[in-house]
């Protein structure tokens, strides 16, 4: 009963709160449409850095484009408008001129006022445009230098910095971590416009050693690039560490992508071709060169690749010591411990292909070729369920992608052969039957025997084999204020996959209702419910038999700004996880935000409270918390306690800005936190402390 008192209580303060706001409060809500769809990945996927992917609208924030100068392929970096929507506004321009004002674009089909506010931090409206005339005065003058460092920690003592005998470490050389509990990042960027960048990233992962023992050289990872855009005869040039990304990220895709969000009309993958990699993810990037080069309508690019990567040996050659297989590859990037330093960069792997794409106003299509080599034989441990994964040395994959756009309707997909004939299909659909009403599909077919070289399509697994699926979205507008957006999802494994020991099927679905008096008034509701079948865990019959999962959230949020200078946010979300044979599993999360950003003074805080009681961690409830700039936390909250944190953000000068951020989860059910590993804590709570500082010149 307590739960819902205090679910009632604090529904019931916003909405008071909310009722004697002023109403000529000027706008301050962020963006909280990426932040939405980094949720809805992680429910599903985990957490990944997604610094790559944000690191476009951070740049757009500061250099907004310009509406009346831009492309489609600029507008589709922001990931918030489709290609109808695009198109739309490039017709607009070109029968009626340059727009004049940017509210002008309410005029435009498919620019409702909630598009347009989505867009509004990311865009401009100029008459003022110059082609980039790259001289070393232009250089000097419009270039600009970013040096960001950031350390964090856990406060608490974990069990794998503890001391330890030096017998006790011989015998159990794993037990410890072999470094400092710090992490350490580090990042320099030159940019010119969106034309040239040029970056140098660095990170040393808590536990990891820091100029002495495995890693005299400093940190565990670097990363740099240099890279440039529309100068010369090139479209794209890079050297270093990059990102190459072609049609739906069915045939070559390196780095990460959105997948299914609720906002279902931006399923389709925009592509951007070579890119410079900045983030630290130590496998989802290509090293080496690339450029495109455009000739006439069309757009060639090669991509070449050379780097290592951690494995598990799995045979020895006992004469030279050599290796001569691995089961599999490591992708944690943590090397803290003497197993993990004894897997590092075992195998090399050797990239390359290209891509030849042609596009008009309406129509793009491309041909995409992919090619890997190993240094050593990949043998996995094959088993009933995994036996069409790939074996081997080296592999290729082969693709054509199209999209077609015709009048409100885009249609776009991709098809794609691995070297062993494994086949692999996407095709979809964004219908603007109103510009109040768009509805989405997208139909998959992997088959079993597919195997990438290097993608990412959208899938429910994790691997994209081994998989069918219709997806069906709609994002209607019926009132001024009211949006409604939502997708369901029907899916098949034709073959068996872990832990699921037969063909099995599920679906997935999410209704979102947003309600939107005010540009300084948001508040949503969703359901989300995924359904999926696994072995049962009771082990009765010499055959494992399927059973049914079910998990369902409810999410109730709400934001509004109080006055020109204080926003609060706060959120109520269910859960209910029900597997049959076993108990079923429920819990809640509430937490409230208080974010203040100072008009007369270079200061922001945030700060959240948050409750969360489940049953166990298969009801898990993640909410994504404001971070220091290029760093982003989600954590899953379980079992029962309070998590709260703290996140300052502060100018110093024009050229010198700060962040410190600390974080803290407590527990009311237990005493020892991830009992059994090197990170276990003996206690209840989990602290965290984070520190920035950037220098902009």
């Amino acid at each position: 009963m307590r739960r819902w008192q205090i679910i009632s209580v604090l529904i019931c303060l916003q909405f008071a709160t909310n009722a004697i706001a002023q109403e000529d409060t000027p706008d301050i809500l962020k963006d909280n449409v990426i932040e939405q769809k980094i949720e809805t990945v992680v429910e599903t996927d985990g957490n990944y850095d997604y610094t790559s992917l944000l690191d476009k609208l951070e740049y757009y924030k500061k250099h907004p484009i310009n509406l009346n100068h831009t492309s489609k392929e600029e507008l589709n970096e922001l990931n918030i408008l489709d290609d109808i929507q695009i198109n739309k506004l490039m017709e607009h321009i070109d029968k009626n001129g340059n727009l004049l004002f940017l509210y002008e674009l309410q005029t435009i089909d498919g620019f409702e006022k909630d598009v347009i506010q989505k867009i509004l931090p990311y865009v401009t409206i100029s008459e003022n445009y110059s082609k980039p005339n790259v001289s070393f005065n232009e250089l000097f003058k419009y270039s600009k230098n970013t040096i960001i460092i950031r350390s964090q920690q856990i406060i608490e003592n974990e069990k794998g910095y503890s001391s330890i005998t030096d017998s006790a470490l011989l015998a159990s050389p794993n037990s410890r971590y072999l470094g400092s509990k710090q992490t350490v990042y580090a990042r320099y960027r030159f940019t010119y416009s969106n034309n040239i960048s040029v970056g140098l990233t660095a990170q040393k992962d808590a536990g990891e050693e820091f100029f002495k023992g495995t890693q005299k050289q400093g940190f565990d990872f670097y990363s740099a690039h240099f890279y440039t855009h529309n100068i010369g005869n090139l479209k794209s040039f890079a050297v270093g560490d990059y990102q190459a990304q072609f049609g739906q990220g069915l045939t070559m895709w390196s780095g990460l992508a959105f997948g299914k969000s609720v906002d279902a009309t931006l399923l389709k993958r925009n592509a951007r071709g070579i890119s410079p990699y900045t983030s630290v993810d130590e496998n989802l990037f290509l090293r080496g060169g690339a450029a495109t080069i455009p000739v006439g309508k069309f757009d060639v690019t090669g991509f070449g690749s050379i780097k290592t990567k951690d494995a598990n040996v799995t045979l020895l050659d006992s004469a030279s010591n050599s290796i001569e297989t691995v089961s599999s590859f490591q992708t944690t990037g943590d090397h803290n411990t003497a197993a993990s330093i004894a897997d590092k960069d075992l195998i090399t792997e050797k990239i390359g292909g290209g891509n030849i794409s042609y596009s008009n106003k309406n129509l793009k299509i491309g041909t995409t070729l992919v090619v890997v080599q190993y240094n050593t034989f990949l043998k996995r441990n094959l088993d009933y369920y995994n036996q069409f994964e790939f074996t081997g040395t080296h592999n290729n994959n082969l693709g054509l992608d199209y999209s077609y756009l015709w009048h409100n309707i885009n249609i776009y997909g991709e098809a794609s052969r691995s070297e062993n004939g494994g086949m692999a299909f996407v095709n979809g659909a964004i219908i603007s039957l109103d510009p109040r009403f768009s509805v989405s599909l997208f139909q998959r077919n992997y088959q079993r025997n597919f195997q990438p070289v290097l993608n990412n399509p959208i899938a429910e697994s994790s691997k994209s084999a081994n998989e069918k699926g219709l997806l069906m979205g709609v994002s209607t507008k019926p009132f001024p204020f009211i949006t409604l957006t939502g997708y369901y999802d029907r899916f098949a494994f034709d073959w068996l996959r872990y832990q699921t020991n037969s063909s099995s099927y599920g679906n997935d679905f999410i209704v979102q209702l947003n309600y939107t008096p005010s540009k300084k008034t948001d508040a949503y509701l969703r359901i989300r419910q995924r359904n999926k079948e696994k072995n049962s865990s009771l082990n009765l019959n010499p055959l494992d038999y399927l059973i049914k999962t079910q998990q369902t959230n409810y999410r109730f949020n709400v934001s509004y700004n109080v006055t020109p200078s204080i926003k609060l946010r706060s959120r109520v979300e269910l859960i209910d996880y029900y597997e049959h044979e076993s108990t079923a599993q429920h819990g809640y999360m509430i937490y409230q935000d208080v974010m203040y950003k100072a008009l007369s003074k270079p200061l922001s805080i945030t700060f959240r409270y948050a409750l969360f009681d489940t049953d166990g961690y298969d009801s898990r409830i993640y909410a994504y918390e404001n971070d220091v700039l290029y760093s982003y936390s989600l954590p899953a909250l379980s079992e029962k306690g309070s998590r709260t944190y703290l996140l300052l953000n502060y100018n110093v000068t024009r050229n010198i800005e700060v962040w410190l951020r600390y974080a803290q989860t407590f527990y009311n059910n237990k005493n020892i936190i991830s009992e059994g590993s090197l990170g276990e804590i003996m206690g209840n709570t989990k602290s965290e402390i984070k520190a920035q500082i950037r220098f902009s010149f």
